[in-house]
């Protein structure tokens, strides 16, 4: 292992990987346990990191599935033999939460084998109107656009982006439902689960007590921050609940944290503290967009802002997901009486007594 930065490198390989742009390979993580990169297509992600977990008595657990594309399905068996069993072997796929490179696959893989499927409540009350019948989410999503001061001619681009989606998804309603707490009982493998709301409403993780081992899926990273946005299907304060999901899972007592992209690393209470700092950051230059600027629409903060990528080069769907995260951080500043919206369709925001 190695140090970057506060995160300690423990996916030594997958970080060499991730560095020269190629796929990481299948690799045994622990005795029984086994990480298995499944492609996302046409992303800056690439993959997702599906663990498999050998179950006592036989059979495999999965945590997350990737999305439904031939090319997904092919990595997840190819990799799922690499680790000395199949598909047919899987048992259980617990979803860490609804987006599609976590749930997708996870129908399919309940149609070949008799899985049972895990989701949190939460997320699982959004299943069809997010991958089966759109209409009013889409109408709710014009609007919310429209609030945020998106241009009329740019509406329909980000409305419908994430609309391609619904190919990618098998739909599966769950047969368990995760509750906060709940200690998950696969022979061999027993997992807490932890409810952690911000990048989904049902997102949650897996903590191993007895192997020190923490399945954090999109909610902690080791290099980049989840994507939190105030949305349609959102939770009305998601960053407020991020980071209460992040002072949440400090002090777990975690030797490695195995997240659902990028590669493994250890220190979780140091990645906490930085990610923390991060969003604190990302609060201060907001309100410094609206103090230059007072009367500004939650687009026109997010055009102001500093992005990994310049503005052109985001795709649409990235585009929405930025407004959405800006939103995120003003609804924390107008909840803790920094910030004051006025209007609607749009909105405008303005420091409070400046």
């Amino acid at each position: 292992m190695y140090r970057a930065g506060v995160v300690v490198v423990t996916g030594t390989v997958q970080k060499q990987a991730w560095a020269d742009k190629v796929p990481p390979p299948v690799e045994q993580v622990r005795p029984g346990l086994w990480s298995i990169p499944v492609p996302i297509p046409d992303n800056p992600l690439r993959y997702v990191l599906v663990y498999a977990l050998e179950l006592d008595g036989g059979g495999v657990a999965i945590v997350d599935a990737g999305w439904d594309t031939d090319e997904a399905w092919g990595a997840l068996t190819a990799g799922l033999a690499t680790a000395g069993g199949s598909i047919a072997d899987v048992r259980a796929v617990l979803v860490t939460h609804i987006h599609p490179d976590h749930y997708g696959l996870a129908g399919r893989v309940r149609e070949a084998s008799g899985a049972w499927i895990g989701l949190h409540p939460d997320d699982a009350v959004m299943l069809d109107s997010r991958y089966g019948d759109t209409d009013a989410l889409l109408d709710a999503m014009f609007h919310f656009l429209a609030d945020s001061g998106v241009p009329e001619e740019k509406l329909p681009d980000l409305a419908f982006a994430s609309m391609v989606m619904k190919s990618m998804v098998t739909m599966a309603e769950p047969d368990v439902l995760f509750e906060d707490g709940q200690v998950i009982d696969l022979p061999g493998w027993p997992l807490r689960t932890v409810w952690t709301p911000g990048h989904s409403p049902g997102h949650v993780c897996f903590h191993s007590v007895e192997q020190r081992l923490f399945l954090s899926g999109d909610h902690i990273l080791p290099r980049i921050t989840p994507n939190i946005s105030v949305h349609a299907q959102q939770f009305p304060n998601p960053l407020g609940d991020y980071l209460g999901s992040l002072a949440k899972v400090r002090d777990l007592g975690s030797d490695e944290v195995l997240p659902a992209h990028e590669y493994r690393f250890a220190d979780l209470d140091g990645r906490i503290d930085e990610i923390t700092a991060h969003h604190a950051e990302r609060l201060e230059e907001i309100a410094d967009v609206i103090r230059a600027l007072p009367g500004s629409t939650a687009w026109e903060i997010t055009l102001r802002l500093h992005w990994s990528r310049p503005w052109d080069e985001i795709e649409s769907f990235m585009q929405r997901q930025a407004n959405g995260e800006t939103l995120a951080h003003c609804v924390v500043l107008e909840l803790n009486g920094r910030i004051r919206r006025k209007g609607t369709t749009p909105a405008r925001f303005s420091l409070v007594d400046e």
